[in-house]
């Protein structure tokens, strides 16, 4: 079988393509550790101002939009970043794999259960949005976003959790 210079010469290519892709996604995966503390601390800072707007009777204010904003683009910029990492290390390929509980947590459990939180997220402002009554935003967002927070906390990589799915509060620790 003969192999043209041509074929051989793409074939290197997407070699040195794909060792550069592995560097940027340990880079990717740095960023969207990093990136976790400022969608928890936006959607903790969202849940303090609704519970406070919702039990204090207080007005919406373009303060409680801005950080609910802020909330939803960390969770979507996360989105975006855990997918590029979901896809670039192959683990849509592992399902066959289930009874391994890493391969699980991040082929299944870390994606699915994610979604379902920016799904909240976004499905909560959204219905805040949609209401004039300021009790009403408040309490929708508190919701939404407190029942978002909970899944999100239950699934991050933890240090303390098992080998395989354990990973350092910050990235290369």
């Amino acid at each position: 079988m003969r192999i043209d210079k041509a074929y051989a010469l793409s074939l290197d290519s997407l070699f040195l393509f794909l060792r550069q892709i592995v560097h940027m996604l340990t880079g990717i995966s740095h960023l969207h550790s990093v990136l976790r503390w400022l969608a928890l601390i936006a959607i903790l800072i969202s849940i303090v101002q609704s519970f406070q707007g919702m039990t204090g009777n207080k007005e919406f204010t373009a303060k409680n939009n801005r950080w609910s904003l802020i909330t939803l683009i960390s969770f979507h910029l996360q989105l975006v970043l855990g997918l590029v990492l979901y896809f670039g290390n192959g683990w849509y390929t592992r399902f066959g794999e289930m009874s391994d509980a890493a391969v699980r947590f991040w082929t299944v459990e870390h994606l699915t259960a994610m979604i379902i939180a920016i799904a909240l997220v976004t499905i909560g402002r959204a219905r805040a949005k949609r209401t004039d009554v300021a009790k009403t935003k408040h309490k929708r967002h508190f919701w939404y976003f407190l029942i978002a927070l909970l899944i999100v906390l239950a699934n991050i990589p933890w240090p303390f959790r098992e080998p395989g799915i354990a990973r350092g509060i910050f990235p290369g620790m």
